[in-house]
């Protein structure tokens, strides 16, 4: 099936053959036409699917038809960095509808966000905290609403905003078209499925499945020896660009900071930053400006980078779904990736978990020659010396350690 087979309105036509789209992916071949009917849909695919212009397209297709002005379509999604990537999708695809999209979050002034609306916005693309502060203050209206969008919904419940949804749907009209996407379906998730949508039409692509193209690999290893061992890969590994995922803010800066001083081109996403610091960081990882991106699980979800050679999980996750989410940041639009996890002796019962996802055991590999007998006073002390010393690291072959791959190895030995 090619796209054309949706007959979509000319000018979203037109997006779709400027974004180069020929074969839609299965959640979109699935999805797209029900949605197109204006019946409710519930979706289950992996990140990486296609499923934001699964439902960009119709909703552009649909609002190209009607008045102008007034906000008619709404998505609610988790983190600034997902509603960025959708509010860019939508101007990208809508780029001749002459259709305007408006981005609502926490974290930056309201004000300038009041201003934007005040210039009517067919469509708003927000996250639950910012947008109940729009309703209260009566900075929103979505009284002509005729769609909604929840996406990430098992997200939006592992962070606690369930109850904000269930607010934000009681100032909005009954009778509206209904669409729900999820990469998992918990309980909680089902019930509010039964609450909000009518008859919908069920579309599932790979649930809770990891992307087949990904390779997994585990690194077992003693805490204080995880900096040295990240290091050590990423020397011996031909990488193009690298996700590292940490469990909190303040090892993901303390982390960056390490391998900046190695020479690597790094940047660091996490919760303490301001939006316009999140947003360069994401867009120099996006360009290629920064090799490796260490984040906390904030950008599990909100990036959309289809050229992540590798993702490390310097942490263990907490849950199957994060580790699931996590390493969707690679393998992405058909390409292969690997996905390395370093682990100690406390996380064994989470890789049982994630293994009998997966439905096989995961290889563990050892780095060969690596120190892995090195005392936390002999790791503290070597990294005392780079943190004085912030000249240029030198390479094995005597060139400057810029960050990029030196070894012809594509991977370590396994062990």
């Amino acid at each position: 099936m090619e796209f054309q087979g949706f007959n979509l309105h000319p000018l979203v036509a037109a997006g779709v053959k400027a974004a180069d789209y020929d074969t839609p992916t299965p959640i979109q071949a699935q999805a797209i036409p029900p949605v197109l009917e204006g019946r409710d849909v519930m979706g289950l695919a992996q990140t990486g699917t296609g499923k934001t212009a699964a439902f960009v397209l119709p909703i552009l297709h649909r609002l190209m038809h009607g008045q102008r002005r007034q906000v008619r379509a709404l998505v609610i999604a988790p983190t600034r960095e997902l509603a960025e990537q959708i509010h860019e999708s939508i101007n990208s695809l809508g780029k001749q509808t002459r259709l305007r999209s408006v981005t609502v979050y926490g974290g930056v002034g309201i004000q300038p966000q009041v201003e934007k609306l005040k210039h009517g916005p067919e469509i708003v693309v927000a996250c639950p905290g910012r947008l109940l502060d729009h309703i209260s203050h009566g900075t929103i209206d979505l009284s002509r609403l005729e769609v909604l969008v929840l996406d990430e919904a098992d997200h939006m419940f592992d962070m606690g905003f369930l109850p904000d949804i269930r607010r934000i749907l009681k100032h909005l009209p009954g009778r509206r078209q209904t669409l729900l996407f999820s990469a998992t379906m918990p309980q909680e998730i089902r019930h509010l499925v039964r609450e909000v949508l009518k008859e919908p039409v069920t579309v599932q692509v790979d649930e809770t499945a990891p992307a087949v193209t990904v390779s997994h690999a585990l690194y077992p290893v003693s805490q204080h020896l995880k900096t040295p061992l990240l290091i050590e890969l990423l020397q011996r590994t031909h990488t193009a660009s690298v996700l590292v995922f940490t469990r909190t803010k303040q090892r993901s800066k303390r982390l960056a900071e390490q391998l900046g001083k190695k020479g690597y081109r790094v940047a660091s996403l996490q919760g303490n930053l301001s939006q316009s610091r999140r947003q360069a960081a994401m867009n120099g990882f996006r360009d290629g400006t920064f090799q490796i991106l260490v984040a906390t699980d904030i950008a599990a979800r909100g990036i959309d980078v289809t050229r992540v050679s590798h993702v490390v999980n310097y942490d263990v996750p907490g849950t199957t779904d994060a580790y699931i989410h996590r390493i969707g940041r690679t393998g992405r639009a058909s390409r292969s990736g690997d996905a390395y996890t370093l682990v100690t002796n406390e996380d064994t019962d989470m890789v049982r978990a994630i293994e009998r996802v997966l439905g096989k055991p995961i290889e563990r590999r050892k780095v060969p020659d690596f120190d892995y007998n090195a005392s936390a006073l002999q790791v503290h002390t070597e990294c005392g010396r780079l943190q004085r010393n912030t000249s240029p690291v030198r390479r094995p072959d005597g060139a400057k350690n810029t960050g990029r791959p030196w070894s012809n190895s594509s991977r370590t030995r396994p062990a």
